[in-house]
């Protein structure tokens, strides 16, 4: 019988497992891996014990509560004299009393805790590792070739996020923070609070080693609907009971919550703040993961991709339709055997709670490419991300006597100027490419017919006579008055007598409208052939002050009338008020340990005090892993608010210090500085 190996002690090699898996910003406390690469361990044995190369020395790793060979949840496996790649394989160098143990994982194998155990009849462990997918092994289904891109959807802990509408883009820097202290415990915790996990954990856990299911898990734990999921979303504007969605600029501060609070759901979220916290998450399990934003994003509530909208005489919408200045989702890159070739890559996932699939909230994983081929019979939830991007536009105005008028429609008002930060760079990056086709080309519409578009718009005949647009000035901050232009022009004939009515609603960014915080009488003018004439509307500071929302966007609606046709044409258009600058000046000497100070400022752009202002600063490996405030009180009529924020860094490299400003009157104002930290 053979001799049972005795262990005196075991040493995971952390640090050196760590740096060659691209784990090292985890931490060295314990031993997290990625699948289909080798890690060493060294065994130190006792005394008389010897440790020979032979078939007899066996090895299970196993992870989750049931753990089966069947399921692929258990692996056995022997010592051999190389390591294999391809399966679970184990090889060995001896030397005196210590052995240095090099174990591969399979490359599909499932993601989670594993525990390691020397199979010698009975069972010594020899240690617990957390398995991660691998970005840098060419047979996991995640392999990403491109070293910089890995770097930016790996392992970059900071990026930003694109918001506003499509001619003014505004950028809100973030703090994804995966590798912060505990967070990939809570992200394998929220694997485990899936009603997938609590109905079948044993399925579940062997479902874990495929990029698609897990992903599709994220996109509905990430929201709270129908589960123990992370974040409410609310848009209705009360947030008396949690936190504005627009307070959140880190993912940390969300997820901590959550796991602290028993799994209760965080309050509030809305479309950015649930696809910044699926980034971390999935970044954190090692899937490459970036956030995507579409302007003029359409919600096709009955699928037949065509947005009708019917209007009544104050612009209201009274259709089930919508389209949001904006919407944020995410994309996870991943190999697709289940779909034909050509259809891996990004997929879509959209965590916001706005769709069931398959009777759960989720939405995707999407195949970017099956959305621009208009595919729309692949898995998953490609007709409602193909209608978020493409959707044609169809507008009806409908008076009060009933009497219904179309106002014409767009084949390119949907879908706009997708976003994503570039790669190792603060600059956007526009992939509306990657989704849609250029817009009136022929392959755009031959893929719109080809999605079954049975209501598609006829072309346009002759151009119609009389035209309204809408001008704008570039000045336009909070806290100024200042003037919008409806301006016409009469192409006709023909003199035309015309009626105009301007006014200014202020809005959210999903397109829900609030008061009314401009109106212009209705204008009477006639014009003669070829004549342009101009209606001015005055924004004042009294009044849009107590309308707008924390998006500070206003949308302008400008409404023309031929009052011998009664035809009725429309302008309009959002806009979003310009926020102050933050000042920054970092000072002191960037090296770990040594103190620094975020010396900024701000003037007071409103003609009324700023209450309660704070500023608020954080940064992945800076700030500790939470937000330092400084609260600087009340700042007068253009007056500045100025505070020095000490900060410490943990670690070298590349980190973003992200500023916020907040007061009672004037809120998500950010920007941020890129520092580099020596040793």
């Amino acid at each position: 019988m053979d001799k049972v190996v005795e262990i005196e002690r075991i040493d995971l090699v952390c640090e050196v497992n760590s740096a060659d898996h691209h784990t090292l910003q985890n931490g060295v406390d314990r031993l997290i891996v990625r699948r289909g690469q080798p890690f060493t361990i060294t065994l130190h044995l006792r005394p008389g014990t010897h440790f020979q190369n032979r078939d007899s020395i066996n090895f299970i790793a196993q992870t989750g509560p049931i753990p089966s060979v069947e399921a692929q949840t258990k692996a056995k496996f022997s010592l051999s004299r190389f390591i294999s790649r391809s399966g679970w394989s184990a090889a060995a160098e001896t030397s005196d009393s210590t052995v240095s143990l090099t174990v591969c994982s399979h490359p599909n194998a499932p993601i989670g805790v594993y525990k390691l155990i020397l199979d010698q009849g009975e069972g010594v462990s020899l240690g617990e590792f957390v398995l991660l997918f691998n970005p840098w092994c060419k047979q996991d289904s995640v392999y990403l070739a491109s070293e910089a891109e890995r770097e930016e959807y790996v392992l970059s802990q900071d990026g930003l996020i694109f918001r506003g509408i499509h001619k003014h883009i505004t950028v809100l820097p973030w703090t994804f923070g995966q590798f912060e202290p505990g967070m990939l415990d809570i992200c394998l915790q929220i694997l485990d609070e899936s009603p997938n996990y609590i109905s079948n954990a044993a399925l579940d856990c062997s479902e874990r080693r495929n990029p698609v299911y897990v992903t599709r898990v994220l996109s509905a734990m990430i929201n709270s609907l129908g589960d123990k999921g992370v974040l409410v979303g609310n848009w209705s504007g009360d947030f008396d009971d949690g936190v504005k969605p627009t307070v959140w600029k880190d993912s940390c501060s969300i997820l901590r919550q959550w796991s602290n609070n028993g799994c209760g759901a965080v309050r509030y979220g809305q479309c950015w703040v649930f696809a910044a916290v699926a980034c971390t998450v999935s970044r954190a399990l090692g899937i490459p993961c970036r956030v995507v934003t579409n302007y003029g994003s359409a919600r096709d509530s009955n699928g037949d991709l065509v947005m009708e909208r019917f209007y009544n005489e104050f612009d209201e919408n009274i259709a089930d339709d919508s389209i949001w200045n904006f919407h944020v989702w995410v994309e996870n890159w991943m190999t697709r055997p289940d779909l034909a070739l050509g259809y891996e890559g990004w997929q879509a996932n959209d965590p916001t709670p706005q769709h069931r699939s398959e009777g759960v909230f989720c939405c995707g994983p999407s195949p970017v490419r099956a959305i621009k081929e208009g595919e729309l019979t692949f898995k998953y939830d490609v007709p409602f991300v193909y209608a978020e991007v493409n959707a044609d536009v169809v507008e009806y105005i409908k008076l009060r006597d009933g009497r219904v008028f179309k106002m014409g429609g767009s084949t390119t008002e949907v879908g706009k100027s997708i976003s994503t930060k570039a790669v190792g760079r603060d600059e956007r990056e526009d992939i509306t490419h990657n989704y849609k086709y250029p817009e009136g080309s022929e392959e755009e519409r031959m893929v719109y017919e080809k999605a079954n578009h049975h209501n598609k718009l006829a072309q346009a005949g002759e151009e119609p006579g009389l035209h309204i647009k809408i001008k704008v000035t570039p000045d336009m901050q909070i806290g100024s008055d200042f003037d919008v232009y409806a301006e016409l022009k009469n192409n006709t004939m023909v003199t035309k007598s015309c009626r105009v009515m301007f006014y200014a609603q202020a809005v959210s960014y999903n397109g829900k409208l609030g008061e009314t915080c401009g109106l212009g009488e209705f204008t009477e003018m006639n014009l003669a052939s070829t004549e342009g004439g101009k209606v001015t509307l005055r924004l004042e500071y009294a009044e849009y002050s107590k309308a707008i929302t924390h998006d500070r966007m206003i949308k302008l609606v400008a409404l023309l009338i031929d009052a011998e046709t009664r035809d009725f044409y429309r302008a309009k258009k959002t806009i979003i008020l310009d926020a102050p600058e933050i000042i920054v000046n970092i000072l002191g000497v960037p090296k770990v340990g040594r103190n620094l100070v975020a010396d900024v400022a701000l003037q007071n752009p409103l003609p009324e005090p700023l209450e309660n202002c704070v500023f608020t600063i954080h940064g992945a490996n800076l700030t500790d892993g939470k937000p330092i405030t400084h609260e600087v009180g009340t700042a007068g009529p253009k007056e500045f608010v100025t505070a020095k924020v000490e900060f410490t860094p943990k670690l070298p490299g590349q980190r973003k210090i992200v500023i916020d400003f907040a007061s009672d009157k004037l809120h998500n104002v950010e920007t941020y500085e890129n520092l580099v930290i020596y040793e």
